[in-house]
Order: C-alpha cells, then sequence, then structure tokens
C-alpha cells in the first residue's frame, strides 16, 4: 500500500513523507515498509508499560517520542522507567519528550529530523 500510494506522491516536491501506523504496535513492526527512520509515538495515556509489551516496536525505533508530556501530573506515567527499559531494548535509541500544548520538545524533534535527513539523504 506504502508502495503504491508513493507514486501518487509530488514527490520531486517535498523534502518528508510521513507513513504513519494506524494500528497497534505488533503488526507493523515486523514488516519493512521502506521507511529510512522509524519513531515511536508513545503518549502519556496510553501508559508507561509499553516497551514491555511491545519490544519489537521499541526495538526498531531510531527514535521514542512520549508525547503529551503536560498530562504527567493526572497520570501515573514513569518518563524514567520507559526510557530505561526502552533503552535495554535498543541502546540507540534517541528520547525526545513532547508537548504540542506547550511547544516543549518541538524544536528538538525538528531538530532530528533535520539530522536525519541530511546524514540519510531522505
Amino acid at each position: 500500500m506504502v508502495h503504491e500510494g508513493i507514486h501518487h506522491l509530488p514527490l520531486n516536491e517535498l523534502d518528508i513523507v510521513f507513513v504513519k501506523n494506524v494500528g497497534n504496535l505488533v503488526c507493523p513492526a515486523s514488516y519493512d515498509i521502506g521507511t529510512h527512520i522509524n519513531v515511536v509515538l508513545l503518549s502519556i495515556p496510553e501508559g508507561d508499560d509499553k516497551p514491555a509489551k511491545y519490544p519489537v516496536m521499541f526495538k526498531s525505533a531510531d527514535l521514542l517520542l512520549i508525547t503529551k508530556i503536560d498530562l504527567l501530573p493526572y497520570f501515573d506515567f514513569n518518563i524514567e522507567k520507559v526510557v530505561e527499559e526502552t533503552k535495554k531494548l535498543n541502546p540507540k535509541v534517541d528520547v525526545i519528550l513532547l508537548s504540542t500544548k506547550t511547544g516543549e520538545g518541538i524544536d528538538k524533534w525538528i531538530n532530528f529530523l533535520k539530522i536525519k535527513a541530511s546524514i540519510r539523504n531522505i
């Protein structure tokens, strides 16, 4: 589906194409769909148990974006635990804490994309 869809995009006019999984954290980790960078988004409301429940996804990630961090006061979520468990699975993974409400981490996310795009020439 990604291969078919990419042929309908004006690629010469685009710098980055995002391919979003709209399913669970199990299936997409098992298939190489040709992406240059794999990013896992984990929101605070989802819970801090996801690296243990879905290790394959976190092993293949280039970046873990922990999102909705402005909700930390309202959820039982241990960021240190998530980062530690993810780093055990994947020592090279980068981690960025992100809040679109406050803007925290947005610059880091944009810089990550710029760096990866220049290195990988995507």
